[in-house]
């Protein structure tokens, strides 16, 4: 075997020995998500959708392929920021906040400033809920005592207020006129209830010549 068959063997061992390049690392993903938020410029801002195309895009064009865990690193960094205030979120979309707006007010009536204390003053307790108790003075006489009300006053008649109560059924029965309680006729049968029926004339046989 010749020398240049040895030497071109060995160029492709190495060539193959040879530690393939190491991929370029990516930015962090706060700045390329501020990035794509400034490249898009959209004036509502941009929603997640839109801002995970651009940043897969650059990364395709500029590092190579995308990264496995993109949507969910996207989705840390995305709520992160928008915690941390260093995004807006309104109506679904994410904006870069401008640092010379005012801020935006809450709801609800705004707290009262406080007036600070003077240095060494004594801290006072805060004040309870409600209405406060009246002074009352240890050496007054006791207060009189409150009238009752008009509902638990005596009627001039005498009588409990109210509805009487029922009559026992043998008191009733005893106040009851003759007609409404009528009694069992002498030696008969007691009187059912309800109207008598009438009593029909007996037929006469008719007598002939």
């Amino acid at each position: 075997m010749s020398s240049e068959e040895l030497q071109g063997g060995d160029l492709h061992n190495q060539a193959q020995m040879a530690p393939s390049p190491a991929p370029i690392p990516l930015p962090p993903y706060p700045e390329m998500i501020l990035a794509a938020i400034q490249a898009l410029n959209e004036e509502s801002g941009s929603n997640k959708s839109a801002i995970s195309k651009h940043i897969a895009k650059d990364i395709e064009a500029t590092y190579g392929p995308i990264p496995p865990a993109h949507s969910a690193l996207l989705n840390h960094h995305l709520n992160k920021m928008k915690s941390s205030g260093q995004l807006t979120f309104l109506k679904n979309n994410y904006l870069i906040p401008d640092p010379n707006a005012p801020p935006r007010r809450g709801r609800g009536r705004p707290p009262k400033p406080k007036t600070p204390l003077p240095p060494g003053a004594p801290l006072l307790s805060p004040r309870p809920r409600g209405r406060p108790p009246k002074s009352h003075d240890p050496n007054a006489p006791p207060p009189p005592p409150k009238p009752k009300s008009p509902s638990a006053a005596p009627s001039l008649s005498g009588k409990k207020r109210g509805r009487p109560p029922k009559a026992k059924s043998a008191d009733a029965a005893a106040t009851l006129s003759p007609a409404q309680n009528p009694s069992p006729a002498a030696g008969g049968t007691p009187r059912g209830r309800g109207r008598p029926p009438k009593v029909k004339p007996a037929a006469t046989a008719s007598v002939g010549a």
